[in-house]
């Protein structure tokens, strides 16, 4: 099973999809660790990007050989990186897609601590959400706030579990 947990930068993400892949078992491919580990002083353009999802495909598709669940971590933004995942990992237990939201005032806030594993900013949020192109496939949405992790990992685990290809 790979899923793929997609948001806006401060959503939180990242830390639902840490705490998913643990609990899961799974590999957790999270595109800013992968970022700061390719590239010593990080752009963010578009082609730096295409080698992170380009990286983060050629790992996924390696755990799942394997038979390993993978949670793959990143914005996800672009229908075009989506569509790559879903051609690029053609295996038979599943590709699922949870999009993480909050609301601008949580993500600001979020933005503004310091984070060791992602630079992205508010600046980054905004030209990102400018960019975004929305999942038009079944898919999970949750919502994150700064006290909900449990409530969140039960739905994904649920909806994991009973997928009934309805939008939630």
């Amino acid at each position: 099973m790979v899923i793929i947990v997609f948001g806006l930068p401060g959503s939180g993400k990242s830390y639902f999809a840490s705490r998913l892949a643990d609990m899961m078992h799974a590999v957790h491919i999270n595109s800013d660790l992968l970022r700061k580990e390719m590239f010593r002083e990080r752009s963010y353009t578009d082609t730096e990007k295409a080698f992170v999802y380009s990286e983060m495909l050629q790992q996924a598709k390696a755990a799942t050989g394997q038979n390993r669940n993978v949670v793959l971590d990143a914005t996800f933004h672009r229908n075009e990186t989506r569509e790559l995942f879903v051609a690029g990992i053609k295996d038979e237990t599943g590709i699922f897609f949870i999009e993480v939201v909050a609301d601008e005032r949580t993500i600001m806030q979020r933005l503004k601590k310091e984070r060791p594993d992602s630079e992205a900013n508010f600046e980054v949020y905004k030209s990102i959400r400018q960019q975004w192109e929305p999942l038009n496939a079944p898919h999970l949405i949750l919502e994150s706030t700064n006290k909900n992790i449990g409530a969140m990992l039960q739905k994904a685990t649920q909806y994991l579990k009973n997928d009934d290809g309805a939008d939630q």
